[in-house]
C-alpha cells in the first residue's frame, strides 16, 4: 500500500487548479463521495444509512459495476443522489497510455449518462486519484469537472483499523470537505461502523450533507 495524505494539502490543491478539491462555502456543510461502486449489500448499506440521516452524497461509479447491478443504480438516482464517473475498469491512469484511458471513460459514461438524465452534471473522478495531465485535459475538454477530495477516510486501507478510519474523517472534516468512502467489499468492514458514527457525529453539530 502507498503512502496517502488523510487530509490533501493546499499547496497540492493550488497547484492542481483545475481539479475541484473542496467546496467553497462557509455553511456547515460536508460532501460526502463514495467511490467504486454500485456493490450489492455494501451500497445498499450507504443508501439506507444516508436516508436515516437525510444525508446525500455523490457515487462515483465504476461502469462495469453500474452495467451489472443497474437496478442499485437506478435507486442511487431515484433517492436524488450524485453520480460520477470512475473509468468502466477501475483504470490507474498512471499506468495507462492516454488513448486507452479516455476510451474506458467513454464506454462507462455510456451507462452513466442516458438520454433520460443529461441535465446531469458531468463529474470525474479518477481511481486512485492517479491521472496523467494529457488525460485530465481530454475529460475536462468533454465536458467534465474532475473531483478530487480533501479529505480520505483510509477505509480502503487494510493496514489500519476502524477507530483510525474514523478519526482521520473527525480529526479532519470542517465546512466544504470532500470526503472520500468506498462502496465496495474491501471498504466494508470499517465502512459499516464509521460511516453512521460520522453521520451521528457531524449531524449533532448542525452539519447537513449535500451533493456535489
Amino acid at each position: 500500500m502507498n503512502f496517502y495524505f488523510t487530509k490533501t494539502p493546499k499547496i497540492i490543491q493550488s497547484y492542481y487548479k483545475n481539479y475541484l478539491w473542496e467546496i467553497d462555502t462557509n455553511k456547515k456543510e460536508i460532501y460526502l463521495t463514495f467511490d467504486d461502486g454500485p456493490t450489492p449489500i455494501v451500497t445498499e448499506f450507504v443508501l439506507d444509512t444516508l436516508k436515516k440521516y437525510h444525508a446525500k452524497a455523490t457515487f462515483f461509479c465504476v461502469g462495469k459495476n453500474v452495467k451489472n447491478n443497474p437496478e442499485l443504480f437506478q435507486r442511487i438516482l431515484n433517492e436524488n443522489h450524485g453520480i460520477g464517473n470512475h473509468t468502466q475498469n477501475h483504470l490507474n491512469g498512471w499506468k495507462t497510455k492516454a488513448a486507452i484511458y479516455l476510451d474506458n471513460v467513454i464506454v462507462a459514461e455510456e451507462f452513466l449518462f442516458d438520454d433520460s438524465i443529461t441535465k446531469i452534471q458531468k463529474l470525474f473522478r479518477p481511481p486512485y486519484g492517479k491521472i496523467k495531465t494529457k488525460q485530465a485535459k481530454a475529460i475536462l475538454k468533454n465536458g467534465y469537472k474532475i473531483i478530487m477530495w480533501s479529505v480520505l477516510s483510509g477505509d480502503f486501507d487494510t493496514r489500519i483499523k476502524e477507530e483510525k478510519c474514523l478519526q482521520n474523517v473527525l480529526q479532519n472534516v470542517e465546512s466544504g470537505s470532500i470526503v472520500v468512502f468506498h462502496d465496495s467489499e474491501k471498504a466494508f468492514n470499517k465502512l459499516k461502523n464509521v460511516l453512521p458514527k460520522m453521520l451521528t457525529h457531524f449531524s449533532s453539530l448542525g452539519f447537513k450533507f449535500k451533493a456535489i
